[in-house]
């Protein structure tokens, strides 16, 4: 095969965003991990979630071709442009998928290949129809968003308690004012493509910046779960206060202003938060 076409089907998978979920995975598994690490176990639920997770995007980007084309940040992908035809993008996305599912099946077990499932369906069967005919999908799309960690959980455990829906519940909240404001900078893009996304509908920004803080808000508590249930310990605490309040703040900034600047600062806190969330939960973590 030659490069090109081997970086258009790379394209396919959305790397950045399935780099998210195997990072999310894989703190998931190592707090769910009792005693030593099983290194070979996390390397299979990764590989399984990868394929997964980039079948996905393939399915995603095969119903969505003619709408990308039409928004400046999309029509350069590789169906839009026709680099690829449709037909190969959807047998490589349900190739890729299945594969991937049978994977976590065999070689990991039933709950996680269940919920990387569930998943895929949500996020195809679900998000990707509702995104061109409500608002609330943004609030649907953070349920497949907010799986992964549960998966690497269950890939540990093989079942999942109180501490694996807290993951859910921190990863769920958190994409709520990241994608918000990745929508509000992106605005005009998504109202040319047909989405009609909250700050598309909501141009003035009100509705958007009471969103954002409500959950900015909502994330305070529930990023504090983990100590109160006995995954991490103090150190977690009183990190995960912090960065919750900057990260607050930061909200604060959205609806005071209401401007491209305000959001693309919450859009990067964002990306700095999560990860150095999970990664003070790690190091402060309980042993079982």
């Amino acid at each position: 095969m030659p490069f090109s076409k081997f970086s258009d089907y790379l394209a396919l998978t959305k790397p950045r965003v399935t780099l998210m979920v195997l990072i999310t995975m894989m703190f998931g598994f190592y707090l769910g991990a009792q005693g030593e690490m099983n290194w070979l176990l996390l390397v299979h639920a990764l590989f399984g979630t990868a394929l997964v997770a980039g079948g996905t995007s393939a399915l995603n980007q095969y119903l969505e071709r003619d709408l990308d084309a039409k928004m400046q940040r999309t029509k350069n992908r590789p169906l839009p442009t026709g680099r690829l035809t449709p037909n190969s993008a959807l047998a490589f996305g349900v190739l890729v998928s299945i594969y991937g599912l049978a994977h976590l099946l065999l070689f990991v077990n039933l709950l996680t290949a269940l919920l990387a499932a569930l998943t895929l369906a949500s996020y195809i069967f679900l998000y990707t129809p509702l995104k061109t005919r409500s608002a609330i999908s943004t609030v649907v799309g953070a349920v497949p968003g907010a799986l992964p960690p549960m998966g690497g959980w269950a890939a540990a455990r093989g079942e999942l308690g109180i501490e694996a829906w807290v993951l859910f519940a921190i990863l769920f909240i958190w994409q709520l004012p990241h994608f918000l404001a990745i929508a509000w900078i992106y605005r005009e893009d998504y109202a040319r493509g047909g989405f009609p996304m909250l700050p598309v509908v909501d141009p003035e920004g009100g509705s958007v910046g009471r969103q954002i803080l409500t959950n900015c808000l909502a994330l305070l508590p529930v990023s504090l779960l983990p100590t109160l249930v006995g995954m991490a310990g103090s150190t977690y605490f009183f990190g995960a206060l912090g960065l919750s309040l900057i990260f607050f703040l930061y909200g604060v900034g959205v609806i005071v202003y209401r401007s491209n600047l305000s959001a693309q600062r919450l859009m990067r806190m964002s990306l700095l938060y999560l990860p150095a969330l999970l990664g003070l939960m790690a190091f402060d973590k309980t042993p079982f």
